[in-house]
């Protein structure tokens, strides 16, 4: 069970900082993001993401904050795997000591 967790988190920190790059990269790159090749590699890597937050989030959200949710729902998940691996961690130790 730890290992699934330890994947899922090392999972988690990918999505988000490949998040992270492509907003910066939004900002920095402006319209001409779409011609950037890291741009498009970090899209490509997010857009599975991006496409389970748009279909879990309502209608009335516009596209430009699909990002940011996504962004949160990465790093909110990360912490939720974070706790669980150190009460893994910690049930584990008990049982050695």
């Amino acid at each position: 069970m730890l290992n699934i967790v330890i994947i899922l988190k090392a999972l988690m920190e990918i999505a988000g900082l490949a998040l992270l790059g492509q907003g910066i990269l939004f900002v920095l790159a402006g319209a001409q993001r779409e011609q950037n090749l890291f741009y498009k590699l970090l899209k490509t890597i997010t857009s599975p993401i991006m496409r389970a937050v748009r279909f879990i989030t309502p209608r009335f959200v516009p596209d430009r904050h699909v990002g940011i949710a996504a962004f949160f729902l990465v790093v909110g998940l990360w912490l939720a795997l974070t706790m669980l691996k150190i009460q893994l961690v910690l049930e584990a130790r008990r049982l050695v000591s």
